[in-house]
C-alpha cells in the first residue's frame, strides 16, 4: 500500500492466521483499491517499456560481440612471463609481427617436376588474389612468399606465406577478417588449380588454425544460443505445462542477455576486459540458465502466493519479497565467485571474471523486475491452463506423502543419519578417481572434435618435415653468447636445428647487443612433448646466463600451464572464503555455513572424479586445457551452492515457524520440484555448449551439467538435509534460532518427534 489516504477509505482487519501462514490480510475500499491498481499498473507498463527500449538497444550488441573477441594465446600471457618478454623484444627484430600460413603440397608417389611448376605458379598468383572490397593478399604480406621447400623423402613441398598478424582482424568483405579471408582465399584457389592435378593440399599453420577456429565459433551467435532456448523451452514446457510462462522466462533470458551485452560490448571494444570465444559461450549459456534459475524459483513462489491472495499485486508482493532475499544471495555468490577470476595471471580467464558478472547480473535484474511485470501483465492467466485458486492448498501439506518429494522429505525425516553417510561415502567414492584427472594440456590436433583441414595438414606436415617446422622456439641472447646458446640448444634431446641466422650465409640482426635464435623441434610445437622439451632447454641455458630467455609458441604453452597451476593454488581457496561469508551472512550461521561449503566441495571432487572416468576410458578425449579444473570449480561451487542457498533459506523461514527439524523437511517438500527443476534446466543449458566442436567446450559441458545434477539429486536432495536433520537446532548456531527452535515446545516432543501433521514421520534424527 502507497500513498496516504483518508481513514474512513481503508478497512485493516486484524492479524488472521491462514492455515500454515502469518499473513496480514488487507483489503481496500473505494478509489484507495482504483488508485492502487492504477498504480500497479502504471509500474508494470514502465517496466515493460524500459525493457523493450534495453533490448532494441542490446540486442544488436549481443550480435557483434564476435567482432570484439581475442583469441591470441601471447594476448592473455602474464606480463611477466618469459615467453611474453621474448614476445615483445622479438618484435624488434622484424617489421612486423608475422602470422604464417603453411601450404603443405603432397604427393604420395612422390612430387615430380610438373607439381613443382604448378606450385611455383601457385606462389606467383599469391599476391594478386581477391580477398573482397578490392583488397589483395598481397597488400597483407610481411614477405615475399619464397620458393616451395621440398621434404627429405621428395614426397611433399612447403610453402609459408607469411601475412601481418598486427592487421589479421581488419574486415575485408561481409564482417569477413583478413584471418580467416587468407585461409578462404588460398583454400579457394587451391581447389580451382592445384587438387584437379591429383595433389593432396592442406593450408595450416598458426593461420590455418586460428581460420578454423573461426568457422568453429562461427555458430556461437546463431546455433549454441538458439539451441540453449529450445532445450529450456521443452524442459520449461514439461515443468509447467503452460504454453505462455515458458515463453515469459525466455523472454526474461533474452533480455538479460541483451542487458549483459550492452555493458560487455563497449568494454571488450574499448580493450577494458578480454573477451574470447571460450567466454561469449559461456556467457550466454551463464545468462539463459541463471535467468532461468531465478525465474523458475520466482514463479513457484508467486503460484504458491496465488493459494493464498485474491490479488495477483498482494500475492506478487509477497512472493518477490520472500524469493528477493536467496536470489539476490545465490547472484552475489556467482558475481563475487566470478570477480575472484581476476586474481589470474591469464588473461582469458581473467577475461571470464567480469564478463560473466555482468551476465549474472543482467540475469538478476531482468529475473527480478521484467519476470514480475510480464507476470502481473498476465494475471493468473499465465498459468493456462491449470491456473491456480484461492484454496490454501500448499505443497508443504504433502511432507511424509505418497508424492515425490512428500517421499523423499520422510525418509529424510526417518533415516536422517543413514541417509548422510550413505551419500557422503558415494561421494566419496567418485572423488578417489580425482587424481586421474588429466589437464597439463592438448596439442592444436587434438582442440577440435571434428576433422578440419588445418589439423590434417598438421598431421601430414609432421610425417615430411620436424614437427615443429615454421613454429620455431625463440631465444633472445646478448650477442656475446650466441654461438654457446646454438651449440647448448643442439644438444637438448628434441631440438632438430637451430640458427641465429635468418638464411644460410646472412649474418644474424643484432638489436640493442641482443641476437634471436631460432630453434626448430623434432615434435609438434603445442604438443605436451614439446612443452617438457622447452622446459629442459630453458634449465639448460639458464646455466649458460640468467639474461637468456625462451619464447614463441611451445613456450607460451608452458608459461599458461605454469600460470593456470598458480591460479588453482590461489583463486580457489579465495573463492571458498568468499562463498563461506556470503552463506554465513545470510543464513545468520557459522554451522549451515561450513555445512554447505563441505558438501558442495565433496560434490566437486565427485565430479572431477567421475569426468575423469568418463573423459579416459569413455570419450576417449588425449587431456583436458590446464584451466578446465578452475572453470568448472567457479561454475560448480558458485552456482552448485545455488541450490542450497535455495533450499536452506526456505528451511530457515519454515524453521522460525515449526522448528528445525519439521522446517527442514517442509523446505525440502516444498522446494524439491522447483529446484531440481532449475538444475535439470541450467544442466541442460551448459550441454548446449557442445554442440561447438571444440574440446574445452564439451568438456566443460558435461563436467557443469554432471556437476548440477549432481547436486540437485544428492547433494541438496539427501546429503545437505539429512545432515542438517541429524545435527537439529544446532545447524543455526550462533543465531538465536539455534536456541528458540530447540525449546520450541509447539513442534517437538519429548522423544525428539513432531506433534501435529508431522507426527507421522516417527522420531526425528535417529535411525
Amino acid at each position: 500500500m502507497t500513498g496516504v489516504f483518508p481513514r474512513s477509505h481503508l478497512v485493516v482487519t486484524p492479524p488472521k492466521r491462514l492455515p500454515h501462514t502469518r499473513r496480514v490480510v488487507v483489503r481496500d475500499r473505494g478509489y484507495c483499491a482504483q488508485v492502487n491498481r492504477w498504480t500497479w499498473r502504471a509500474a508494470i507498463a514502465a517496466v515493460l517499456i524500459g525493457w523493450l527500449v534495453l533490448g532494441a538497444l542490446g540486442g544488436p550488441a549481443v550480435g557483434k560481440l564476435s567482432e570484439v573477441q581475442q583469441n591470441d594465446n601471447a594476448n592473455f600471457l602474464p606480463k611477466q612471463a618469459e615467453s611474453t618478454l621474448v614476445a615483445n623484444e622479438s618484435a624488434k627484430f622484424v617489421d612486423s609481427k608475422a602470422l604464417p600460413y603453411f601450404v603443405l603440397i603432397e604427393r604420395e608417389s612422390g612430387i615430380t617436376p610438373a607439381d613443382l611448376e604448378a606450385a611455383k605458379a601457385f606462389i606467383g598468383r599469391i599476391p594478386s588474389l581477391d580477398l573482397g572490397e578490392g583488397k589483395k593478399l598481397g597488400d597483407y604480406l610481411t614477405a615475399p612468399v619464397g620458393p616451395p621447400v621440398p621434404s627429405a623423402d621428395h614426397k611433399a613441398l612447403l610453402i609459408t606465406v607469411q601475412t601481418n598478424g598486427d592487421r589479421a582482424d581488419e574486415v575485408v568483405k561481409q564482417g569477413t577478417t583478413v584471418l580467416f579471408a587468407v585461409a578462404d582465399t588460398l583454400r579457394t584457389d587451391i581447389k580451382q588449380n592445384l587438387t584437379p592435378t591429383g595433389l593432396q593440399v592442406y593450408v595450416t599453420g598458426p593461420g590455418g588454425v586460428f581460420a578454423d577456429f573461426v568457422v568453429a565459433f562461427s555458430g556461437i551467435d546463431g546455433i549454441l544460443l538458439g539451441v540453449a532456448l529450445a532445450v529450456v523451452f521443452v524442459i520449461l514446457l514439461i515443468v509447467y505445462r503452460s504454453p505462455i510462462l515458458p515463453i515469459a522466462v525466455l523472454l526474461t533470458a533474452v533480455f538479460g542477455l541483451a542487458l549483459a551485452a550492452l555493458v560487455v560490448y563497449p568494454l571488450a571494444k574499448n580493450g577494458v576486459l578480454q573477451l574470447n570465444g571460450q567466454s561469449q559461450g559461456i556467457l550466454f549459456i551463464l545468462v539463459v540458465g541463471a535467468s532461468t534459475d531465478y525465474s523458475l524459483l520466482l514463479v513457484s513462489r508467486y503460484k504458491e502466493e496465488l493459494h493464498d491472495y485474491e490479488s495477483k499485486f498482494q500475492a506478487m508482493r509477497v512472493a518477490w519479497r520472500a524469493s528477493i532475499e536467496p536470489i539476490a544471495a545465490s547472484a552475489a555468490t556467482v558475481i563475487l565467485g566470478l570477480l575472484c577470476l581476476l586474481l589470474s595471471q591469464l588473461g582469458s580467464t581473467k577475461g571470464l571474471g567480469p564478463v560473466g558478472a555482468f551476465g549474472i547480473a543482467g540475469a538478476f535484474i531482468a529475473a527480478m523486475t521484467f519476470l514480475p511485470a510480464i507476470l502481473l501483465a498476465f494475471g493468473r492467466r499465465i498459468f493456462w491452463p491449470s491456473i491456480p485458486r484461492v484454496d490454501h492448498v500448499h505443497s508443504r501439506d504433502q511432507v511424509g506423502g505418497k508424492r515425490l518429494w512428500g517421499r523423499i522429505s520422510g525418509l529424510v525425516g526417518r533415516h536422517s543419519r543413514r541417509v548422510w553417510v550413505i551419500s557422503a561415502l558415494a561421494l566419496l567414492a567418485c572423488a578417489a578417481f580425482l587424481p586421474t584427472f588429466k589437464a597439463s594440456g592438448t596439442s592444436q590436433v587434438d582442440l577440435f572434435l571434428n576433422k578440419v583441414e588445418s589439423v590434417t595438414g598438421q598431421q601430414e606436415l609432421a610425417k615430411h618435415f620436424d614437427a615443429g617446422s615454421g613454429t620455431p622456439v625463440q631465444i633472445l641472447t646478448p650477442v656475446a653468447q650466441a654461438d654457446q646458446v646454438v651449440a647448448t640448444a643442439l644438444k637438448v634431446d628434441g631440438i632438430g636445428a637451430a640458427s641465429a641466422s635468418i638464411a644460410p650465409g646472412v649474418p644474424p640482426k643484432v638489436v640493442d647487443g641482443k641476437v634471436l635464435v631460432q630453434a626448430t623441434l623434432k615434435v609438434p610445437a603445442d604438443s605436451p612433448d614439446a612443452t617438457k622439451v622447452v622446459k629442459h632447454l630453458r634449465s639448460s641455458l639458464d646455466a649458460v646466463s640468467p639474461d637468456i630467455l625462451v619464447g614463441g609458441n611451445t613456450a607460451i604453452n608452458l608459461d599458461v600451464l605454469d600460470a593456470a597451476q598458480r591460479d588453482l593454488r590461489v583463486i580457489i581457496p579465495t573463492i571458498l572464503a568468499v562463498i563461506f561469508v556470503v552463506l554465513m551472512l545470510l543464513l545468520r550461521s557459522l554451522v549451515a555455513a561450513v555445512l554447505l561449503v563441505i558438501a558442495n566441495v565433496l560434490s566437486f571432487g565427485a565430479t572431477l572424479g567421475v569426468s575423469a572416468l568418463m573423459f579416459n576410458h569413455v570419450f576417449g578425449f588425449p587431456g583436458a586445457d590446464p584451466g578446465i579444473p578452475l572453470y568448472a570449480f567457479v561454475f560448480l561451487v558458485a552456482l552448485g551452492i545455488d541450490y542450497s542457498i535455495f533450499l536452506m533459506t526456505r528451511v530457515r523461514e519454515e524453521s522460525q515457524e515449526h522448528g528445525t527439524r519439521p522446517g527442514i523437511l517442509v523446505g525440502l517438500a516444498v522446494t524439491g520440484g522447483v529446484i531440481t527443476s532449475a538444475g535439470v534446466v541450467l544442466a541442460a543449458t551448459f550441454s548446449a555448449l557442445a554442440v561447438l566442436p571444440i574440446l574445452f567446450l564439451a568438456q566443460i559441458a558435461f563436467m557443469v551439467a554432471f556437476g548440477v545434477l549432481l547436486d540437485t539429486t544428492v547433494v541438496r536432495s539427501l546429503l545437505v538435509p539429512s545432515l542438517a536433520h541429524d545435527i537439529g537446532p544446532r545447524v543455526w548456531w550462533p543465531s538465536k534460532l539455534a536456541k528458540e527452535t530447540q525449546e520450541n515446545p509447539s513442534t517437538q516432543d519429548e522423544e525428539g518427534g513432531v506433534k501435529g501433521r508431522f507426527s507421522k514421520l516417527g522420531p526425528q534424527g535417529r535411525d
